[in-house]
């Protein structure tokens, strides 16, 4: 399991975007030597150098960092025809053989020798996501896929590079996996009542609505 690269982006302004200023990072790029990643507080992204635009739904503590699957941008690529680089769908770290989506959460992972990151919840397209790819009915083909990538919190601060290897250094006993989190929110909200077995470690957003869908339930 390794992070192949370690990718962050600057500034940009589009015309596709509802950010705040008409700019956004999400066209990130890989980057050469060592990264410094830690914890930004209540706004930002985890990794110096990048650039986090629309803080009122990305970056802060709970989505410091936001990791993908090579193995799924590879599977996007054959079906949407046309190369994928790293980095192109805004994610930090691109992995090789780690199952992103099959992520618990609050599983913990450590990337080179310092570094721990704890997975917080999967990434919800927005319409700066879309307009990004470029393709039709992105938002709603990337929600059926649920293979949303996982953002992270930072519990240690560390530098990495690209080639570091991801150790799975705690597993949390419950079955709430990104990918299960991911369709609660979005598509079946039945499912809500079981994120509530990752206590804390979810992410506030995903936790208050699951408290709601069960008081709701009565």
């Amino acid at each position: 399991m390794t992070v192949l690269t370690v990718n962050t982006g600057r500034p940009v302004a589009v015309d596709y975007t509802d950010s705040p200023g008409g700019v956004t990072g999400i066209d990130k790029h890989p980057v050469e030597g060592l990264v410094r990643v830690c914890d930004p507080g209540p706004e930002g992204s985890g990794l110096a150098g990048d650039a986090v635009c629309d803080l009122r739904h990305h970056g802060g503590s709970h989505q410091a960092v936001y990791a993908f699957a090579r193995e799924e941008l590879d599977a996007w690529e054959r079906e949407l025809g046309r190369p994928l680089p790293n980095g192109c769908f805004g994610e930090n770290l691109t992995t090789s053989g780690v199952k992103v989506g099959g992520a618990l959460i609050g599983e913990r992972w450590r990337i080179g020798g310092e570094l721990v990151l704890e997975v917080t919840s999967g990434r919800i397209p927005c319409r700066t996501f879309a307009g990004h790819v470029g393709e039709e009915r992105w938002v709603k083909r990337f929600t059926q896929a649920a293979f949303p990538g996982a953002y992270f919190r930072v519990l240690t601060p560390g530098s990495i590079r690209a080639g570091d290897p991801v150790e799975i250094v705690h597993r949390p006993d419950h079955e709430v996996t990104v990918e299960l989190q991911f369709r609660a929110v979005t598509t079946r909200r039945g499912l809500l009542p079981r994120l509530l077995a990752a206590g804390e470690a979810l992410h506030p957003s995903a936790l208050r609505k699951a408290h709601a869908y069960v008081a709701l339930q009565g």
